[in-house]
């Protein structure tokens, strides 16, 4: 009998142990997945020109990991985030004016009146680029009703 309550002891030991080290991997994952697909947010608008940052300078806002150049733009975003971060939270703006969320290029990107938008490739962004006002204005009315659903869900 004591044996068998030593097993039993042992075996829920482990499973707790199992299922509390799955639980750290599953957020360790939620704040390394880096915003912006590990572009710096600051280069936009200090260098004009995506740059992919690097893990020696990063910062966590909001639960997203968001790398960075220098220490001086990690600075930047630390005292200003909602300056430098993507408009629709990263998503394509093109994509967001046809009530979707669709991931974003970093390569294909925009600065309208001091906001940084982002689009799902070079292809969209041009025909965005066209009508940038009407894109904008459909967007911003999208937004509050998509911004907290699933992707897959719209």
């Amino acid at each position: 009998m004591k044996r068998m309550n030593i097993l039993f002891l042992a075996v829920l030991i482990f499973v707790s142990y199992s299922a509390c080290s799955t639980m750290a991997v599953a957020n360790d994952y939620l704040h390394s997945t880096p915003g912006l697909s590990g572009y710096d947010p600051v280069a936009y608008f200090a260098d004009s020109t995506p740059m992919r940052g690097n893990g020696h300078h990063e910062a966590i806002h909001q639960g997203v990991t968001y790398v960075f150049v220098n220490k001086d733009h990690k600075k930047q975003f630390i005292a200003n985030p909602d300056r430098y971060l993507p408009a629709y939270g990263g998503y394509c703006a093109y994509g967001v004016a046809g009530g979707k969320k669709i991931v974003a290029d970093p390569e294909a990107w925009k600065i309208v009146d001091g906001k940084l938008y982002l689009n799902v490739d070079k292809n969209i962004h041009q025909k965005w680029e066209k009508d940038i006002p009407e894109y904008l204005k459909k967007s911003e009315a999208n937004w509050p009703h998509i911004k907290d659903k699933p992707a897959s869900d719209l």
